[in-house]
């Protein structure tokens, strides 16, 4: 795998760091992006710029999707022109896209018939930790598939956990995003309370942010709601409300009603309502303070 050919599906906020890393780790890489002109700079970097994903699928080892939603990674992997279509026997799929784990579960029955293996490794971290190889990978499937795929994900993040078996990793990514979800719903609505409240808002946040409730994603996205700094997005707020749609519909197949992916649903709702769907998730605030 060390020299591994290695195709990425997808080129958007994380996709594009993740192949700039596989290129300077000296992998030979083929991209594919439904909007080609996000590939030149890759182009420029030595990566093959595909014509479909059947075509970026083709002479590659490795493939990972790194796309929106289930529909894009249906939409990636299947059809005549989907990566699928040109896949050898023995190549190792990795799907890094946060989906559910029904269609885990249908891509690994249609690698199987391709004589296709399968892992699911979706990433923690956004923009910058994709640019930086500092992603985390939570990989679903077995221990020896997930050791086969290991440097190619080691050159582009940080570490692996392995989850489980094939649909573990995406189940998890979906538990923490869902977990990340509430901490931001709460952050929001605790920030427009200190500005409604004749507090000092710099010393209430300051206090805030250093204290008890104050995790790496709360003192990341704080100061980013104070200062209104939502339109460099490294998470786009449309797919965190489809994260969170995703972890309630897995939990409820689990017998569990997430009551708190509710109330962050409505909040999630009410900012793309407000057009704040292609700003950083952190937007949500914004109909808060506007309420």
């Amino acid at each position: 795998m060390a020299h591994s050919r290695v195709a990425v599906l997808g080129l958007g906020i994380m996709g594009s760091g993740m192949a700039g890393n596989l290129l300077r780790a000296g992998f030979p890489v083929t991209v594919f992006n439904r909007s080609p002109e996000r590939a030149k700079p890759l182009a420029d970097a030595g990566a093959r710029v595909a014509a479909s994903a059947r075509d970026a699928a083709a002479n590659a080892d490795v493939i990972v999707s790194m796309v929106a939603d289930d529909r894009a990674a249906h939409d990636v992997w299947m059809g005549g022109q989907g990566a699928l279509a040109g896949v050898r026997t023995g190549t190792l799929l990795v799907e890094s896209s946060t989906v559910s784990v029904g269609w885990i579960n249908e891509l690994a029955r249609a690698a199987d018939a391709k004589g296709a293996t399968l892992v699911d490794a979706p990433v923690t971290g956004s923009r910058e930790a994709a640019a930086s190889g500092q992603i985390l990978f939570l990989a679903g499937g077995t221990a020896e598939d997930v050791e086969r795929v290991r440097p190619v994900l080691s050159a582009m993040g940080r570490g692996v956990v392995h989850a489980g078996p094939t649909g573990s990793g995406a189940l998890l990514k979906l538990v923490n995003n869902f977990m990340c979800g509430v901490q931001v719903a709460a952050l929001a609505e605790t920030i427009a309370f200190v500005e409604r409240s004749g507090l000092d808002p710099s010393t209430a946040i300051d206090m805030l942010l250093s204290g008890a409730g104050g995790s790496p994603l709360v003192k990341t996205l704080g100061p980013r709601m104070v200062a209104r700094d939502f339109d460099e997005p490294h998470f786009l707020l449309r797919l965190m409300a489809k994260d969170i749609t995703y972890a309630r519909e897995e939990a409820a197949q689990r017998g569990l009603t997430l009551k708190t992916a509710n109330c962050v649903l409505g909040l999630l709702e009410q900012a793309l309502a407000s057009g704040q769907g292609e700003r950083d998730f952190s937007a949500v605030i914004e109909p808060i303070r506007a309420s």
